[in-house]
């Protein structure tokens, strides 16, 4: 995955055509005071990251609405940020468990080879002999190497060792080539 994760892990939001359009980049998760400043649940890495992005698309399944980053600080071991439109915690209250987001275009560009976590999600996972495994349904942080979650008929954990155990990604055809035993 190269390293550019650590700059926004990020879920993904597809249209229609499959195209991902928004990556999320955390959710808000609570009130943090009462002139409108809300606490955020970062997926970027390292956390901070998220305040580098402005404006974020907010909301979920019931609609996004575009909202301008007044001002965010890292607090404790979490992010608290004030939303414009967003002076007090009433105003504040709508906002409770939205996800955040922002356009692909506002991510940095990647080198060959690396790949944000949201677009290896859903992908289809094959080994080298042509056996599907199932989708990516996640990854995980797990010290050394990252590890592909693939949910198939069982789930599969296949660390992120790239030539040793993930052959090849193929962003256009939607799969990732493994060597890995189906019966493992």
């Amino acid at each position: 995955m190269g390293r550019s994760d650590a700059d926004v892990t990020g879920r993904q939001i597809a249209d229609g055509k499959g195209r991902r359009e928004q990556v999320i980049l955390g959710h808000i998760s609570g009130f943090y005071g009462v002139q409108g400043w809300v606490r955020v649940f970062s997926y970027t890495r390292p956390k901070a990251n998220i305040l580098a992005f402005s404006p974020w698309q907010v909301g979920g399944d019931a609609g996004w609405c575009e909202r301008a980053l007044v001002e965010g600080r890292s607090h404790g071991k979490g992010i608290v940020v004030r939303l414009a439109g967003c002076d007090d915690r009433d105003q504040a209250t709508c906002l409770l468990g939205a996800q955040i987001a922002v356009g692909r275009s506002q991510l940095p560009l990647l080198e060959e080879g690396e790949y944000y976590w949201g677009d290896l999600i859903g992908l289809e996972v094959v080994t080298r002999d042509g056996a599907t495994l199932g989708e990516v349904a996640e990854l995980l942080e797990a010290g050394t190497h990252d590890v592909l979650v693939v949910q198939g008929e069982r789930e599969y954990l296949i660390p992120w060792v790239r030539d040793r155990y993930v052959l090849d990604v193929d962003l256009a055809l939607g799969r990732i080539e493994v060597d890995w035993d189906p019966e493992f």
